[in-house]
């Protein structure tokens, strides 16, 4: 039996299930009568990790974002994986918004979730390894004690618990 036991914090998205969720939600958008004759669209562009939504006006627009975040939790990818950008002025006086896909723990938010987890007073070791947390302890009741109390809190970015030993 190992005298340490270890887990993973993560961030990461399942980029096959958003790819599913936009088809579904430019399938909806086609079907549905408010949409009719609107040059609105979700699109995805992978090499960037980001979401474009074009659409007529604001109440459009707002109706898109409903849309797609109504198909990525039906999917199960959190809606915290996606960062909205400001509104631009697009071609014809449509508007454009982009949604950056988040991926991974960027360096501050690995630092945030140390020190909330220092903060806890649980006695486990937490380490920095590039865009994941790993969190050591001798106890399995700890790490159990540390994911339970993660799970309590809101982070600004979905975390998930890999590679529990």
């Amino acid at each position: 039996m190992a005298d340490k036991f270890s887990f993973d914090i993560v961030s990461e998205v399942n980029m096959m299930e958003i790819e599913n969720a936009i088809n579904q939600a430019q399938k909806e958008l086609a079907t549905r009568f408010d949409f009719k004759g609107s040059k609105s669209s979700i699109e995805l562009n992978k090499n960037e990790n980001k979401i474009i939504l074009i659409a007529d006006d604001e109440f459009k627009l707002k109706s898109l974002k409903d849309i797609l975040e109504g198909r990525l939790a039906k999917r199960g990818v959190s809606i915290k994986a996606l960062n909205y950008k400001t509104l631009e002025k697009a071609f014809e006086g449509h508007i454009r918004q982009n949604a950056d896909i988040i991926s991974g723990l960027a360096a501050d938010k690995a630092k945030e979730l140390v020190k909330l987890i220092k903060d806890s007073k649980i006695k486990v070791q937490t380490q920095i390894d590039g865009s994941k947390v790993k969190v050591i302890s001798a106890k399995k009741d700890d790490l159990q004690a540390v994911i339970t109390y993660l799970k309590e809190k809101t982070f600004s970015v979905p975390l998930q618990f890999t590679n529990y030993r």
